[in-house]
């Protein structure tokens, strides 16, 4: 099934993640000062992924923004939207004009992922996105449509209400569904993180390779002081890496290297897992008990340009 990914095109369920909508003159100052990415100067039709951070800089979501006319569109991790909107909504004032709703229940969510899935956005009426930035996004036929799969493979991202029975139109289109094991082996062979496994109280941003939804200059937000910190002084101390197998193993195993303790396996599937690596202890190429540390293409280590 992931080989129809790579050279084909399919489709993932993606309804049971939450879907915020932010509205009120406020919201883009508003979640540019609550997560990672820049919002101010973002213009509708464009999007971004950002993380949502405690105080302390531990991880709630990685989350992608849909800036739309008058909202943004917050597609949140499964299980994680409550947890968010009550986390942000502490941090609406009195004189914040900021409205969050979940939108979960009346709408639907599906990636389409694969070389040919720019054939099924075409057909779709949406051909004006293709080679456009990730995130970029519009409305075509009450279906909002990005560019983005939510991994690093090539894909987009489809948002509509429940109504209109979008499942069946894909099926119809010819694209064949993958099951939520499929798309958990695809997101560890690509490295994206989730709450739960790698997204966890226990690890930053950075540490989580993340690097890519981070502004470095935008100024305050939450979290932002421990994220300089950490950036000033080099202080990832850990740092995610996908790790090919040399025995099966499960979630929360140890990685040593000669008897020495360098790592924790976060996630696995098959062959291929995610590991948290000591930085002192090395990345990609470095040989451990398990196997050896890879790089995985959804992950960054460093400063983005």
């Amino acid at each position: 099934m992931i080989e129809i990914v790579k050279s084909g095109v399919a489709f993932y369920d993606r309804t049971a993640w939450g879907r915020i909508s932010v509205t009120d003159d406020d919201r883009l100052n508003f979640l540019h000062n609550q997560s990672t990415n820049t919002f101010k100067l973002r213009k509708p039709g464009e999007g971004c992924d950002t993380v949502f951070l405690t105080s302390t800089a531990r991880t709630i979501d990685l989350t992608t923004a849909y800036v739309l006319e008058d909202s943004i569109l917050l597609l949140v991790s499964p299980g994680i939207g409550e947890k968010l909107m009550t986390f942000l909504d502490r941090y609406i004032f009195f004189s914040d004009k900021v409205k969050l709703t979940d939108i979960t229940e009346q709408t639907v969510a599906f990636s389409l992922l694969g070389a040919k899935s720019h054939a099924i956005i075409k057909t779709l009426g949406a051909e004006d996105l293709i080679d456009q930035p990730v995130g970029t996004h519009c409305l075509v036929d009450q279906i909002r449509i990005a560019v983005g799969s939510g991994l690093a493979t090539e894909g987009y991202t489809l948002i509509c209400d429940r109504a209109l029975n979008l499942k069946q139109k894909l099926i119809d289109l010819g694209v064949t569904q993958i099951d939520d094991s499929t798309w958990n082996a695809l997101r560890i062979d690509q490295g994206r993180p989730m709450p739960g496994s790698e997204l966890t109280e226990d690890y930053n941003p950075l540490e989580a390779g993340l690097w890519h939804t981070i502004s470095f200059n935008k100024g305050c937000y939450i979290g932002q002081e421990t994220i300089a910190r950490l950036d000033t002084y080099n202080g990832v101390k850990q740092q995610l890496w996908g790790i090919k197998l040399n025995q099966p193993v499960e979630p929360g195993t140890t990685v040593t290297i000669d008897g020495e303790k360098v790592g924790l396996i976060t996630s696995v599937a098959d062959a291929i897992g995610l590991a948290y690596i000591r930085t002192k202890a090395g990345g990609a190429g470095l040989k451990v008990d398990l196997g050896e540390i890879v790089e995985v293409p959804y992950l960054t280590h460093e400063k983005q340009n």
